[in-house]
């Protein structure tokens, strides 16, 4: 039923982002299939004239928002915002000196080896920081998204890439499809081998699918990891806290700032913010003291022959080393996947101006300690702490390291909520916590299972050395998989000059391929973590994505269009009902087979039929005058409308209001088409007549709820999938939002999909 719990939908490529509860307060969606954000520019398109050749909703004109600021605020809300991204993007990363020399397997290392050490983490932090994310990745945005799976869509986005067929494509979102793929002549070698093999489609995804599901995994590993590291802080100055106790007390703490997580990122930055801010100035004033105290020539460390002797001289032994040595970047990926809860400046003002020089004088400073102190490794980071300020350092850095989880939690819930949108991903609820940002989000279902794997994590393997172990593998393929993506964004969509995209190409995939090729040794030492998770996840997007392209197929497959309703209708014993009936479908070219299924079964349907379409639009409001969009399909009593909304409208409207916008919608739309059409002015006063009779007579709202029917003939592979498909779909949120519809004027109408 419409707005009914359950999971049964009714499923087309057309579907949308969908709102999940009308009583809140806050703006919540329950998210399906990839939302339609490319508009018609026509402004006038809501009162097109009516199409009788074939079904025809007109694609909505542009939404207008009323968000225009001045530049002195914008660029004030720009630097408020570069602080907020301080407690949320930057924790992992900014926090990292803690751990990344005592993860080194050192054995006696000289004051050579520790200027190779730092010469490759200031490189490391320079190119992968500086260069690949601040400078380019952020420029990959998809719809104001990051992260590996906003880099998958941005290329199914622009180019027919992704696994359904190009006519599939083409029905989801025809107007968009014909924009992006206007010139197609000028396609490059690699997009046109993309389109035309299904097997580097299928390996494209699975790409894909592996990097979101590794940065999720970072998202459960990285808050176990934080904060039991900052509870050890404990036993230090009272040895008699038992190791137990550190984990109970590690865990009531994951628990609290889960649930922290309800206030959205913006409340949550705003109190993690000065605790980052204060670790992020401190850690580089101990590290200048450091330098001037130990080893002031620190910085000669930066010309890179440094790294060529190092790695000379040490061998394998070296190259294990950088098992440790890529922890320094650790958190990087955050700060590209959470684009979408700021912005593009506010991410690179604070990293540029503050992050990225607070990491080189930390590191400087720790390096130059342990040149002189080179047994001191284990403990790299609260030695080379001057006794006067250790213990104010020792509170910020606990208090910091418990906030470092924050950024792989709103990255995990980002991208989360683009694979659901991609229909990747069963769908969860999205509480949308900001009304101005829409990639600031909040997934109550995704928070509560990341806090019971965190808290799992943390009492089933207790010492974070293995966790830590983990860390690695995560960081080196999720950058890895990054690399690749970027590469075929640069080459497919950006068209960058061959010679550009070889340089960026093979620097960054060869030091994140030996980065990685030395991680993975670490598989048996923990590594093996993060691929089990990796393993779970994908086995349920592949599960949910196989179910959704089966039940797309079909329902292309056995669409109805206008010249085969008319033919239902022209049946013998088929009456028109009196009354006014809302039919939700989600097929936007064409309609639902279950149209078919209503009409042979009850012999009969309503006088006055709306196919209705909820559509999503990535714009915080959508004004009221392009709110509704309406059109006569020409056939009597056909209409076809398209109710559009953004992520901060309200949709917790009654039943009767909704059966009001759109009723006075369209007869605006059939008195306008009265004026233009004068000669059937006579005929269009008569179509409102019998819209008033049928809105009288009775209203009723219908949708479809299907099931797979699962044949003798299936293999054991479709049987298996369908059936775990089948269970995901039948726990997951509903396809349509709850719209307040009253239960008596809900009909659903089931109908099984023959697998």
């Amino acid at each position: 039923m419409i707005g009914g719990g359950g999971g049964g939908d009714q499923a087309g490529p057309g579907q949308e982002l969908r709102a999940a509860d009308p009583a809140a307060t806050k703006r919540e969606f329950v998210v399906n299939v990839e939302s339609s954000c490319s508009v018609s520019h026509n402004s006038d398109s809501h009162l097109l004239p009516p199409r009788n050749s074939a079904f025809f909703i007109p694609p909505p004109p542009p939404p207008t928002t009323t968000t225009t600021q001045p530049k002195e605020r914008g660029r004030w809300e720009t630097v408020v915002l570069a602080y907020k991204t301080l407690g949320v993007v930057f924790g992992g990363l900014v926090t990292s000196p803690l751990y990344v020399y005592p993860s080194m397997p050192l054995k006696s290392p000289t004051e050579q080896d520790y200027l190779g050490i730092y010469s490759i983490m200031f490189w490391t932090l320079t190119l992968i920081g500086v260069v690949k994310y601040t400078s380019i990745a952020l420029k990959a945005d998809d719809q104001g998204e990051g992260g590996t799976f906003a880099l998958y869509s941005l290329l199914c986005r622009n180019m027919n890439i992704g696994i359904l067929s190009s006519k599939q494509v083409q029905t989801n979102s025809s107007f968009s499809h014909s924009v992006l793929h206007e010139g197609t002549g000028n396609k490059s070698r690699l997009g046109i081998f993309f389109e035309r093999s299904i097997v580097a489609r299928r390996a494209l995804l699975f790409i894909a699918m592996l990097g979101t599901c590794m940065l999720i995994g970072d998202g459960i590993l990285t808050p176990a990891i934080s904060v039991l590291s900052a509870m050890e802080g404990i036993r230090a100055p009272f040895p008699s806290v038992s190791k137990s106790s550190v984990e109970a007390l590690s865990a009531v703490v994951l628990v609290v700032l889960f649930l922290l997580q309800k206030f959205g990122t913006s409340r949550v930055s705003f109190m993690f913010s000065p605790i980052m801010g204060a670790w992020t100035l401190c850690t580089p004033l101990v590290g200048i003291y450091s330098i001037i105290q130990h080893y002031p020539s620190i910085f000669k460390a930066l010309s890179p022959h440094y790294i060529f002797h190092f790695f000379w001289r040490n061998g394998k032994e070296g190259w294990l080393l950088l098992g440790g040595t890529v922890l320094c970047i650790t958190g990087s990926e955050a700060l590209f996947a959470d684009l979408g809860h700021f912005n593009r400046s506010s991410i690179k003002i604070a990293f540029l101006l503050t992050i990225y020089p607070s990491l080189v004088l930390t590191y400087a400073g720790q390096t130059a300690y342990l040149i002189k102190n080179p047994n001191d490794h284990d403990d790299g980071f609260y030695k080379f702490i001057p006794t006067a300020m250790y213990w104010p350092i020792f509170i910020i850095a606990t208090l910091a390291a418990v906030v470092a989880s924050q950024s792989l939690i709103s990255a995990t819930f980002s991208v989360i909520k683009q694979s659901v949108v991609l229909d990747y991903f069963p769908r969860v609820k999205v509480v949308h916590t900001s009304s101005n940002k829409e990639g600031e989000v909040y997934s109550p279902e995704v928070n509560y299972i990341l806090m019971i794997l965190c808290v799992a994590v943390i009492l089933i393997f207790g010492d974070g050395k293995d966790i830590g172990n983990a860390f690695g593998v995560v960081v080196s393929l999720v950058m890895l998989i990054t690399t690749i993506l970027l590469t075929l964004v640069m080459i497919m969509i950006w068209r960058t000059p061959p010679w550009l995209v070889a340089v960026y190409f093979f620097t960054f995939f060869t030091m994140e391929g030996v980065y990685s090729s030395a991680v993975l040794s670490k598989i048996p030492e923990g590594g093996w973590i993060p691929f089990a998770i990796s393993f779970i996840l994908a086995f349920i997007m592949f599960g949910w994505f196989y179910g959704r392209q089966k039940k797309i197929e079909y329902e292309l497959t056995h669409k109805i269009d206008l010249g085969r309703l008319g033919l239902l209708l022209s049946e013998p014993g088929i009456q028109r009902v009196p009354g006014l009936c809302f039919f939700y479908s989600n097929i936007q070219d064409g309609l639902t087979p279950i149209l078919g299924h209503y009409i042979k079964n009850m012999k009969s349907l309503h006088k006055v039929t709306i196919f209705t379409t909820l559509r999503y639009l990535l714009v915080p409001k959508v004004a009221a005058h392009e709110r509704i969009v309406v059109n006569k399909l020409g056939l009597e009593g056909i209409y076809g409308c398209v109710i559009q909304y953004g992520y901060a409208d309200s949709l917790n409207l009654e039943g009767d209001d909704i059966v009001s916008q759109v009723t006075d919608s369209l007869q605006v739309y059939l008195q306008n088409c009265s004026s233009c059409l004068t000669s059937e002015h006579h005929e269009v006063q008569e179509e409102i007549s019998a819209f008033e009779e049928a809105k009288l007579a009775g209203v009723v709202h219908i949708r479809g709820k299907t099931r797979f029917y699962i044949g003798k003939n299936c293999s054991w592979f479709e049987r298996s999938m369908l059936a775990f498909y089948e269970f995901m779909h039948s726990n997951c949120r509903s396809a349509l939002p709850a719209l307040g519809v009253p239960p008596p004027h809900r009909i659903e109408v089931g109908m099984l999909y023959e697998a």
